[in-house]
C-alpha cells in the first residue's frame, strides 16, 4: 500500500512537470472586449488591457487601459525571430528600448490627412516606419526620397519587412510577417497594432482591401545623381516611375479601396490597412493626433521631382544677384534656357520661372 502512493505521487508529479514544460513562454492577459462583423475577436482580444512578455526574445511590453488612455510600455524587443543584424545593407544592431506610447481609447476621427513618419506601434511594441531617411540628390536640382522596397540601394531588410536604426529600434517598413503569424485569429483581418490617433491597424490574408496609389506617368527628371551613405553612390534617376522612390507614386480618389491614410469604415468602425501595394503602411493619420507627432505635407516627406522655385534658386544662384545666368543653370533648364528667358536678356528670373508650366504628373499624392 506504501509503495501504491509512491507511485502514484511519482506520477502525478511527472504529469504536472511535462504540462509546465510544455507552457509557451509568452504570457497573455487580456480584458474581454469585442466588435461587430469582421473585426470581432473571440478569444484573443488586444483591445483591452493585456501583457506580452516573452522570454525568449525578451519581449516586454505591458498595456493599460484606463478611462480613455490605452497606455503602452514597452522595451521594443520583438517577439519572434529576425533576420541577421547588423548585416551588409544595415550596419546595425538590435537593442532594447524604453518607450511609453499613449492612444485615446475612442478615436476622433477628423477626415484630414495629417502626414505623420511613425503611424503606429505594433502590439508587440515595435514602431511602424514605412518611409525611409535615404535620399538621391542630383546637381540638377530633384531630390528622391528612396522607398524601403526597391532594387537600387540595399537597406538590409529581414523576412518581416524591418531592419535596425542606429539607436537599436528595430521597426517595420511594411507586412510585419511574424506579427501577422503571432496574432492572426483564424478570421481575414488581422489586429496587428494601433495608429498614434488611437484606431487599431489590421492586416487582411485574403488581400482584397486595395489601396488607392497608382505609379506617375512619364519619366523623371534629373542628371548626376548621388546617393551618399558611407561612400557616394551615382545614380541613375531616369526612367519611367517604377516605385523606387516615393514621389513615383500619386493618390487617385476612388481608384481603390481605401484612402489616401490607407483607411476604410467597416462594419461603422475606422481603421487602417497594413498592404503589400504602396503606402503598405500609412504615411498620414485620419484621426486627431498629437503636434509633436504630425509629420510634414507628403510632398515635403516624399521630396522627389522638380525642386520649387526659392530651392532652385538656393541652389544654382551663385553670386546671389537674384537671377540665373546661363553658366549657373544645368540639366534640362540650361537646354531650355531660351524658351524660358522670355524678355531675350540672357537671365532667369523667378517669375520666368513661375511662368513655366510643369510636366503634368510632377506633383505626387494629388487627388483626381
Amino acid at each position: 500500500m506504501k509503495n501504491l502512493k509512491h507511485i502514484i505521487g511519482f506520477v502525478a508529479l511527472t504529469i504536472v512537470l511535462s504540462c509546465n514544460s510544455q507552457k509557451n513562454t509568452t504570457e497573455h492577459s487580456h480584458e474581454e472586449h469585442s466588435h461587430d462583423g469582421e473585426i470581432s475577436h473571440s478569444h484573443n482580444d488586444y483591445f483591452g488591457s493585456y501583457a506580452l512578455n516573452d522570454n525568449v526574445y525578451g519581449t516586454k511590453t505591458t498595456v493599460t487601459v484606463k478611462g480613455n488612455t490605452r497606455t503602452m510600455v514597452t522595451n521594443a524587443l520583438p517577439n519572434h525571430k529576425t533576420g541577421d543584424f547588423p548585416n551588409p545593407g544595415n550596419p546595425n544592431t538590435i537593442f532594447a528600448q524604453n518607450k511609453t506610447y499613449t492612444f485615446p481609447v475612442t478615436p476622433k476621427y477628423t477626415g484630414q490627412a495629417q502626414w505623420i513618419r511613425e503611424p503606429g506601434i505594433a502590439l508587440n511594441g515595435i514602431k511602424f516606419e514605412p518611409g525611409t531617411a535615404e535620399v538621391v540628390i542630383c546637381d540638377t536640382g530633384e531630390n528622391y526620397r528612396v522607398e524601403a522596397f526597391q532594387d537600387v540601394i540595399d537597406l538590409g531588410l529581414d523576412f518581416n519587412h524591418a531592419h535596425v536604426q542606429p539607436t537599436g529600434a528595430y521597426h517595420y517598413h511594411g507586412t510585419p510577417t511574424s506579427v501577422i503569424e503571432k496574432f492572426d485569429t483564424g478570421e481575414d483581418l488581422i489586429h496587428v497594432g494601433f495608429a498614434h490617433d488611437g484606431f487599431p491597424m489590421y492586416y487582411s490574408k485574403s488581400g482584397k482591401y486595395k489601396p488607392s496609389y497608382k505609379l506617375l506617368d512619364g519619366d523623371r527628371e534629373g542628371e548626376d545623381c548621388t546617393y551618399t551613405t558611407h561612400k557616394t553612390i551615382d545614380i541613375s534617376v531616369g526612367g519611367h516611375h517604377d516605385g523606387t522612390y516615393g514621389s513615383d507614386f500619386e493618390f487617385v480618389e476612388g481608384s481603390g479601396d481605401l484612402d489616401e491614410c490607407n483607411g476604410i469604415t467597416l462594419n461603422g468602425n475606422y481603421m487602417y490597412l497594413v498592404t503589400a501595394e504602396f503606402p503598405y503602411v500609412s504615411r498620414c493619420l485620419m484621426g486627431e493626433v498629437s503636434q509633436e507627432q504630425q509629420g510634414p505635407p507628403r510632398g515635403e516627406q516624399e521630396q522627389g521631382g522638380r525642386p520649387n522655385i526659392d530651392q532652385l534658386f538656393e541652389q544654382m544662384d551663385e553670386n546671389n544677384d537674384g537671377k540665373l545666368s546661363p553658366k549657373e543653370v544645368k540639366g534640362p533648364l540650361a537646354d531650355n534656357f531660351s524658351k524660358v528667358d522670355a524678355n531675350n536678356d540672357g537671365y532667369l528670373t523667378k517669375e520666368e520661372l513661375k511662368n513655366t508650366p510643369r510636366q503634368q504628373g510632377q506633383r505626387p499624392g494629388r487627388k483626381k
